[in-house]
């Protein structure tokens, strides 16, 4: 029969072995490298053989193009684009973006100009996709075509595939 002393001991330490190596897991996740965001080059102005449609909400009469020849998926898994929205009375605007899946966040990184420049946006950092607005592009290019299930796409080529499966 074992000792009945030492079994009150055991007790006491087997909480202490199982505490110890959630702590060394929390450490693990705790020390991993933060995620660095990298620059991002502008693309030339959107060419109109390169656009693909895609769809925002029946609530708005804009028209959406992403330029596919745009698209890049960097080392930090960000989409980068430039998006063409044309309104119902025909004014265009040009933005170039990315959007980060892991998060759910959106970046502006410059303007389209109308003669084929871009203009560097300011002080615009990340921010969170409306995901609840029926007329967020954002979302739609989000669910729909860069992030599905929130899972990034692994390379342009798989972001055009799917915006062409669903151009309009």
């Amino acid at each position: 029969m074992p000792d009945m002393k030492i079994l009150p001991a055991l007790l006491l330490i087997l909480p202490l072995t199982a505490y110890a190596e959630w702590g060394q897991f929390d450490f693990e996740f705790e020390n991993e490298k933060p995620w660095l965001e990298l620059s991002a080059q502008l693309p030339p102005p959107p060419k109109p053989e390169n656009l693909v449609g895609f769809d925002v909400s029946p609530a708005t009469q804009n028209k959406y193009f992403v330029d596919t020849a745009s698209i890049r998926v960097g080392e930090d898994k960000v989409v980068r684009y430039s998006v063409v929205i044309e309104a119902a009375g025909g004014a265009k605007n040009v933005f170039f973006e990315g959007i980060r899946c892991a998060t759910g966040e959106r970046r502006l990184y410059a303007y389209g100009q109308p003669g084929g420049s871009w203009t560097k946006a300011r002080n615009a950092g990340w921010e969170g996709i409306k995901f609840r607005s029926p007329l967020s592009y954002h979302k739609a290019l989000y669910e729909d075509h860069f992030c599905p299930d929130g899972i990034n796409v692994q390379n342009a080529n798989e972001a055009v595939r799917s915006l062409r499966r669903g151009a309009r």
